[in-house]
Parts: C-alpha cells; sequence; structure tokens
C-alpha cells in the first residue's frame, strides 16, 4: 500500500516545554484538537533531526512497526509572541513554517526491558530498523520505546541518519559499520534477525524507499543545504538507503554477533 501524504495541521496551542528532550521538543494542541509533541525546526540540533525522523518513522511505518502519527505542524511568524521563557520564545521565532510533529499518545508508559519480553520477531525487526538507520538512540538508558494500550510503540528517530550531518560525501558511507548495536536495548531478545531480515526485504524496496524520500518538504530540504536542489537532496537519501538495504546482509551479521558476544 503506497504511503499516504502527511497531514498539515497548524499549531494553535503552546501547552508544555519537554525538556528532557535535546532539542526542546514541546508539546502542543493543532487546529485539528489533537495534541503533538512538536520537533522544532529552529532547535540547535538543525532540520536534518526532523529529516531524520520523518525518514525513519515512515520506514518503519513501511515495516508494519507501531509509531505514532507524524504530521506537519505550521508554526504562524506571530505565535508564541506572549511567551514568557526567553528561550522558548527565541525558539518559536526560529521555527516559523513547518514543523514536524507525533501524534500525543496519552498515558503511554516507558518500555521497560526486565518487565515486559517482546516476541522475538519484533525485537529483531526493530533491531533491523536501527542498525539500517544507524540510530544509535535505542539504548537501556533511553529506550525511546513506549506502551500503549499493551502494545510497543517507536519514538524519537531524530538521532538515526547522523551521517547526513558529516558532510558531502555523506551518502557514499553506506557500508559503514555500526558498532553501537551493542548497547540496543532490544538485542538481547534479537533471536530472529535472519528472518526480520528477510521480512524487510519483502516490504521495502526501491520503490518504497522513494515514496519515503518524496515526503521531504522542498523547504526543508533547501534550508539543510541551499546549494543542493531538492530533487538531487531527495536522490542522495534514496541513493543511501537503497544501497544500505541491499547489503543488509552485512549489519545483519553485525548485529548478531554483537548478541552473541554480549550474552
Amino acid at each position: 500500500m503506497p504511503l499516504q501524504p502527511l497531514r498539515v495541521t497548524e499549531v494553535t496551542r503552546y501547552l508544555l516545554p519537554l525538556r528532557e528532550g535535546g532539542s526542546l521538543p514541546a508539546l502542543v494542541e493543532a487546529d485539528d484538537g489533537f495534541m503533538y509533541v512538536l520537533k522544532f525546526r529552529g532547535a540547535g540540533q538543525g532540520i536534518k533531526v526532523l529529516i531524520a525522523e520523518l525518514i525513519v518513522g515512515e520506514i518503519a511505518r513501511l515495516l508494519q512497526l507501531r509509531i505514532p502519527e507524524l504530521v506537519f505542524c505550521t508554526l504562524d511568524p506571530a505565535f508564541g509572541r506572549s511567551e514568557p521563557d526567553e528561550e522558548i520564545q527565541d525558539l518559536l521565532r526560529a521555527s516559523t513554517g513547518s514543523n514536524l510533529g507525533l501524534h500525543f499518545l496519552a498515558g503511554a508508559s516507558t518500555f521497560d526491558p526486565l518487565v515486559m519480553q517482546l516476541p522475538a520477531a519484533l525485537a529483531s525487526l526493530v533491531v533491523w530498523l536501527d542498525c539500517f538507520t544507524f540510530n544509535v538512540d535505542r539504548t537501556a538508558r533511553n529506550t525511546n520505546l513506549l506502551v500503549w494500550h499493551n502494545e510497543l510503540w517507536l519514538i524519537d528517530h531524530g538521532a538515526a541518519l547522523y551521517l547526513h550531518h558529516t558532510g558531502p560525501a555523506w551518502a557514499s558511507a553506506t557500508s559503514r559499520s555500526f558498532p553501537q548495536v551493542r548497547d540496543h536495548v532490544l538485542l538481547p531478545q534479537a533471536t530472529a534477525l535472519q528472518e526480520a531480515d528477510a521480512q524487510a526485504h519483502q516490504l521495502l524496496g526501491p520503490l518504497q524507499l522513494q515514496e519515503v524520500v518524496d515526503l521531504i518538504p522542498d523547504e526543508w530540504l533547501l534550508t539543510a543545504d541551499p546549494e543542493l536542489e531538492p530533487a538531487a537532496h531527495r536522490q542522495q537519501y534514496h541513493t543511501f538507503l537503497a544501497t544500505r538495504l541491499a547489503n543488509s546482509a552485512t549489519f545483519v551479521a553485525e548485529a548478531t554477533n554483537a548478541r552473541l558476544a554480549r550474552i
């Protein structure tokens, strides 16, 4: 099934800063009546964090993993003028335009691997996704996993695809190893990595990856690199992801060896 375009909402109310996040996300209300965890384009980590959040989140959706709905949240230039906190006011001012919201899962709890044992197939697919996308932020200290209605939900993928911060040639580093997998919170439960790899190849391919990168707004890409045409920028992401997918046996073997060394 083709990916659906993300809905566009307008932020109407700033509710609460979520200061545990390095990029100062916030809980907001939008004009559709729902609450979202908003990731700001003007945060210090930059627009590429939102690009990673979008790409990895929608790849997770294609893999039939649960993630909160992602929406584009627009901030009006006048929004936040009455905000008394100067740091937050500066952040809102720098984030005029399109930002990224994750549907707020009210009442969700943080996943605890000591309390909840996951099916091997699910744990392995999450590990596969994080190896595929170089997601360094799924450790026991910060799982970025929620339990909502007794189901596992994936959140916060802005730290993934960190290679796109490294310079113009980042997309050629598809064969780089991912030693951080040894710290993955689900690695001990990921006993079905080969099966996860086969499942991922059934669900992902060049066409599906193109649909994902086509979701990235032009304005985000131009902010990330004004000298590169959006189409060329999207091609970088597509080439990187498609090549890494074609060579997934390498990171699957790396993850398998890391798990065996850990147990």
